[in-house]
């Protein structure tokens, strides 16, 4: 999207979408999950199709959209989430 710097991430606001905490990632055992999901979200090529995406969904959706390179990622920490385990 036109203004946003090209390191720009929208990984927190997806997380907050799916009622992940994004302070889980510095607990250890997210945290290399957490590093590798933000290494993909900066290097997204869809960043234009999420920030749209993000603008026109609800603020509480169960998965990840598919053009999403941490869609898994993200499944794996919503499942995994702290008052999931």
């Amino acid at each position: 999207m036109a203004g946003e710097r090209p390191s720009a991430t929208f990984l927190h606001e997806m997380m907050q979408r799916l009622g992940i905490d994004p302070a889980t990632g510095v607990l250890p055992y997210f945290s290399l999950t957490y590093m590798t999901a933000l290494h993909r979200c900066q290097g997204c090529p869809a960043k234009e199709t999420c920030r749209h995406w993000l603008d026109s969904t609800p603020m509480s959706v169960s998965f990840a959209p598919r053009f999403c390179p941490n869609a898994d990622i993200l499944f794996e920490l919503h499942v995994d989430k702290p008052d999931n385990v």
